[in-house]
């Protein structure tokens, strides 16, 4: 069995509604790309459940390079993901907001389901 119509039949006043209400997503999707990446969520769900983590702290966790984790932490920051804070001759991270913590556990759990 296909997973399209047998024959095109468009309903043209929900087309029209749809269209009408529908708001530009170039800012969505740009948010999905960023999240897309195994790494990036995985240093997002460790601040999940760590409010905020040193770049050695988090590249330990993620198992990879200093360079390669501030990499990752610098395009979180630049997509409003993530914060910085510097402490000395440390820097810290944390989720830009609750909105990032809702949407990285949404995502876990919906994927659990």
């Amino acid at each position: 069995m296909k997973d399209v119509c047998e024959v095109t039949c468009v309903n043209d006043e929900a087309v029209a509604q749809v269209k009408a209400q529908m708001p530009e997503l170039t800012a969505v999707s740009k948010l999905l790309k960023v999240l897309s990446d195994e790494t990036r969520l995985k240093i997002l769900y460790a601040l999940t459940i760590e409010q905020r983590l040193c770049v050695c702290d988090v590249a330990t966790i993620i198992e990879a390079s200093i360079a390669t984790t501030s990499h990752h932490l610098r395009n979180l920051k630049e997509n409003g993901l993530a914060k910085s804070t510097r402490e000395g001759k440390l820097m810290y991270y944390s989720l830009a907001d609750e909105h990032v913590y809702q949407i990285v556990r949404l995502a876990y759990e919906h994927s659990e389901e």
